[in-house]
This record gives C-alpha cells, structure tokens and sequence, in this order.
C-alpha cells in the first residue's frame, strides 16, 4: 500500500452480500491474490471452448442486483483474453448484474493509441469501443501505455500506477548514488516522477526505431558514470529496447545496470536477450503472468499489484475516493 494510504479493508462483519468477484483464464493466480486481499473468495465461473476454439462462459452462481467485478489482463494470447472477458461482461449484464467493473491491470492494444501512418486503425479507441459497448460501466486497469486512452472510454476509469510498489522495492534495495533512465522521450515525465521521489538523478536514453519492435539506441543524455543506474520502463515486450540502452549506459561507465517495468510482456526471444544482456537484474510486476522461461531467469523478480488492485476495488464498491492510491 502507498504511504498514507489508510486500508478500508472491509470488516469481516461488514455486509459485502452485493459484491461478487470472477476472474478469467489470463491471471488466475494474481486474481486468487487479490480476493485474498478483500477476503472475498472468487465467483464460480466456467470457461471451456468448442473444438474449433470457439469459447463458452458460463456464470454459476447468481448475481442479480450485484456489484461485479471481473478480472482479466488481456495478454497473450491477447484476442482469446479480450473475447473471454467480453463474453464474460455480457454474460454477467444477461443475468442482471447491477453494475460491472473490468479490472485489467494489463490493457491490450495500448500501444495502438493514434494514427503512425495512413490507413491504420487506432486499435485502442477500437477496443474500448467494444468494451463499452458490452455493457461495463467502470475500467480500473494498471498504468496504461498512454494516458490519454482513458478518453477513449465514456465511462470512469482508473488508471492506478504501479509506482508506488516498485518505489518501495527501490528504496529497499539500493543505496545513494542512483540515476534513473528513461529508455526513451516518451518515458521522460515517468523517469522524472522517480528520480524526484528517489532524489535521484535523470537520464534520457536517445533512440531511433526502425520498425515496431525493433529499436536501435544511440547516446545518453545526462551523468550515468559511477552510478546504479535503474532503466524505468512500462512494459518490457522483445526487450529489444531495454537491452540495447543497458549496453550504452555500461559503455558510458555505470557501476550497475537494472531495469523496472511494470508489464512483463516479453515475447519472442526476449528473455534470451535479457539473460545475454548487461542488465543486472530486471523487476517487473505480476500484472501478466510470466512463462515457465521467465520464471527461471535469475535475472528476473516479481513484484505483486494485488493489494493496490484490491484496495482500489474496495474502496469502488465502497464509493470511497482512491486519490490517494495515484502516487
């Protein structure tokens, strides 16, 4: 839990008979934390699919005039996680749910936010559209890539920050003589956030891409040498760009190079290249679920979101203010 931030955990003896949690395929384990959290056990629920993959849901308890919440990244495979809690929503509003709630801590498609080039989609707004569409009438989700896609929603949203989860873990990990270092432009007022919160100093990674998952980086814009330099990221998805700017910060006489990204995407052989890379060690958060081979990285440790998630949905069923968790 952030600092200051007073838990309104709901009282055993409090009367939670209108809430009902459900969790879909994607993040099973993060979504047992969380209802641990709130000490409200998961809704039962079934999920099968036809031989030709088409998927099924199915509800199985009653929750007429309840307040539900459904839990679901949409990550890999990232089409089936989306379907699965679209038909989960309709499902839940066709058995007379009185309000739902999508908690996505990793939101698909959010790279996708505007027009890069003529006659392409704005993915983003797409999905939220559909989301919409189905009937949810809140979104609580964990540090979307871009900020403005909140408006693409007409409904409330969350946006909650993993940041203060990994402050902590920073703060208890390393000493003095820390710089923080935005992978590129776009990550600057986040490495901003940190570095004044570290009291840190900042430092901005020059990058060129070429073509979507492919980065080359090419100088550092500020003082890296003799100091533990902490690369804040996001996500980390082919770790193409995270890699390439921990050999550049090495060169430029960093005592020690690591890495903190909120979504663990890492596809294709990006755990590969974390472990042939200069980095350390690479933190990242329990919002995606890691594979068997990202498990058994040394390089790579797990922090959880699952109380900051379920404080935010405590104090959204309660009608309580999560300010304090935007820290």
């Amino acid at each position: 839990m952030p600092e200051g931030c007073i838990s309104v955990l709901i009282k055993r003896d409090d009367d939670m008979s209108s809430m009902s949690i459900f969790s879909g395929n994607s993040n099973p384990i993060l979504a047992g934390k969380i209802a641990d959290y709130i000490a409200k056990p998961l809704g039962r629920s079934k999920i099968n699919r036809f031989s030709d993959g088409e998927i099924q849901v199915e509800i199985n308890e009653n929750v007429r005039r309840q307040e539900c919440f459904v839990i679901q990244s949409t990550c890999n495979p990232v089409n089936d996680t989306i379907m699965e809690l679209l038909l989960m929503i309709d499902a839940l509003k066709r058995s007379s749910a009185s309000y739902i709630t999508a908690v996505i801590p990793y939101y698909g498609y959010a790279r996708q936010d505007k027009k890069v080039l003529p006659r392409v989609p704005i993915s983003a707004k797409l999905v939220a559209d559909i989301l919409t569409g189905t009937g949810v009438n809140r979104l609580i989700t964990i540090d979307l890539h871009a900020g403005q896609i909140q408006g693409f929603f007409n409904i409330p949203v969350d946006n909650l920050y993993a940041a203060p989860v990994i402050l902590d873990y920073i703060k208890t990990t390393f000493s003095n003589d820390l710089v923080v270092v935005s992978p590129d432009a776009g990550g600057v007022e986040r490495a901003r956030a940190f570095a004044k919160r570290l009291h840190a100093g900042l430092a901005i990674v020059d990058k060129r891409r070429s073509a979507p998952n492919k980065a080359k980086a090419m100088a550092i814009i500020g003082d890296v040498e003799n100091k533990a330099a902490i690369i804040l990221d996001d996500m980390v998805d082919t770790a193409g760009t995270l890699t390439e700017a921990a050999g550049v910060i090495v060169t430029k006489g960093a005592k020690s190079v690591h890495a903190c990204c909120t979504h663990a995407v890492l596809s294709g052989n990006a755990v590969e290249k974390i472990e042939q890379s200069s980095l350390e060690t690479l933190t990242v958060t329990d919002t995606i679920p890691l594979s068997e081979k990202a498990q058994s990285c040394s390089k790579i440790k797990v922090l959880s979101i699952a109380n900051l998630v379920g404080e935010a949905i405590i104090r959204s069923y309660r009608g309580d203010s999560v300010n304090c968790l935007f820290v």
